[in-house]
C-alpha cells in the first residue's frame, strides 16, 4: 500500500512550540473521489496563525486534534484529477494539511489556481506573490484605505506580511515607518525602502520613538503584533486614522494572558477606525490585488523576502524558528 508523510500534533504546545510537540507519521495514500483532485505538496507556508490552531480554544478555524496533521496553506501540483477544471499538472494554492499528498475539492478553502511565470521561483507564489501579498494589499488598501501622502506605520516590518506592506505603501506614494526587533531586521526594512525604521527592542519608550519618526501622527497602522505595541500606537493616530488588524503575534505563544489595552479612548478622541480582517473575506478585490502584485514584482518595486528550508521533515523546525522570531520575510518549506 502506498503511504504519505504527515506532520502530526502530539501534544498542545506551552508557549513557543517545541520539536517534541510534533511527530513525522505515515498514513495511507488518500483516494480522490468524483470531482476531487489528488495533490502533491510542492511548497508549504508557515504562518503565525497556525499557532492558534494548536491550542484547544475557539478560533476562526477548529483546533487541530491530538494525533491529527497540522493545518496550513499549501502550494501543490495536481497528480490525479477527477475534475476537468483542474487537469493533472495544474498548480494550486489551498488550505490543506501538513501532508505530502492530500485530496481537495473545487470548493476547498482558499483554493486558487497558480499561474507561475517563467523564471519566478515557485515559493514566491506562497509569499509576496501569493497569500502574503494579497493579505498585505487587502489590509493596506481595502481596510486601511492608504493613499499617496499618508504616513503608514507597519509592525513586524521584517516579517512576511510586514515586509510586503512596506513595499506596497512606498509604491503607492506613502511615507513608511517600520517596526522591527533587531539591528539586522531594521537594516532589511530600510533596504526595502522604509523612510524610518525603529528597533522596538532597543527603545525604552516606543511611543516616543514613533512620535519622533512621525511628529504629525499616523494615518494608517498595519498591525501584525497587537498587545503593548498597539497600545503604544493608539495615542499617535491622526484624526480619522485607520488601523488594520492583521495579526496578534505578541500573544500567540501565550494566549491565556493577553495584554489589556489601556488607550482605547484614543479611538474616540481621534475618531479612529480599527478593523480586523481575513483576506478571503474580500474576494471582489483579489484579482485586482494579484494583478498589482505581479506588476510591481515585474518592474522591481516588489522584492519577495523569504526564509526557505528544504525537505518536508523540516516543517516543525521552520515553524518553531518563525514563532521564535528567528526568520525574516515569509517562512517556507520546499518539498
Amino acid at each position: 500500500m502506498e503511504t504519505i508523510r504527515q506532520i502530526i500534533l502530539t501534544r498542545r504546545p506551552q508557549g513557543i512550540p517545541k520539536i517534541s510537540d510534533f511527530a513525522l507519521a505515515t498514513a495511507p495514500m488518500p483516494v480522490a473521489g468524483p470531482g476531487q483532485m489528488l495533490v502533491k505538496m510542492r511548497v508549504c507556508s508557515l504562518d503565525p496563525a497556525i499557532r492558534g490552531f494548536l491550542d484547544d480554544r475557539p478560533s476562526y478555524l477548529p483546533p487541530v486534534a491530538i494525533g491529527a496533521p497540522i493545518n496550513g496553506m499549501s502550494l501543490g501540483e495536481v497528480v490525479e484529477s477527477h475534475n476537468p477544471e483542474w487537469p493533472v499538472g495544474s498548480l494550486l494554492r489551498t488550505f490543506a494539511t501538513w501532508s505530502d499528498h492530500y485530496v481537495v475539492r473545487a470548493d476547498a478553502l482558499g483554493l486558487e489556481r497558480v499561474n507561475a511565470a517563467a523564471g519566478v521561483p515557485l515559493e514566491h507564489y506562497m509569499g509576496a506573490l501569493g497569500p502574503v501579498g494579497l493579505t498585505a494589499w487587502v489590509g493596506l488598501f481595502e481596510i486601511g484605505k492608504a493613499k499617496a501622502g499618508d504616513t503608514v506605520l507597519v509592525s513586524a516590518a521584517a516579517g512576511a506580511t510586514g515586509s510586503t506592506v512596506v513595499q506596497l505603501a512606498k509604491a503607492a506614494g506613502c511615507r513608511v515607518i517600520g517596526l522591527a526587533g533587531s539591528a539586522d531586521k531594521t537594516r532589511i526594512v530600510s533596504d526595502l525602502g522604509a523612510d524610518a525604521v525603529i528597533d522596538y527592542r532597543a527603545t525604552d519608550d516606543l511611543t516616543a520613538a514613533i512620535r519622533a519618526a512621525a511628529p504629525d501622527g499616523i494615518d494608517v497602522y498595519f498591525d501584525n503584533v497587537g498587545g503593548e505595541t498597539l497600545d503604544a500606537v493608539l495615542p499617535l493616530m491622526r484624526l480619522h486614522g485607520r488601523i488594520a488588524l492583521c495579526g496578534m503575534i505578541a500573544q500567540y505563544n501565550d494566549a491565556d494572558h493577553p495584554h489589556g489595552i489601556q488607550n482605547l479612548w484614543q479611538l474616540v478622541v481621534n475618531r479612529v477606525s480599527i478593523r480586523g480582517f481575513l483576506t478571503y473575506d474580500h474576494p471582489e478585490v483579489l484579482d485586482r490585488a494579484q494583478s498589482e502584485l505581479d506588476s510591481l514584482a515585474a518592474d522591481g518595486r516588489l522584492k519577495p523576502l523569504a526564509t526557505v528550508r528544504e525537505g518536508f521533515e523540516k516543517l516543525p523546525e521552520a515553524f518553531i524558528a518563525l514563532m521564535s522570531g528567528q526568520t525574516t520575510g515569509k517562512t517556507l518549506v520546499r518539498v
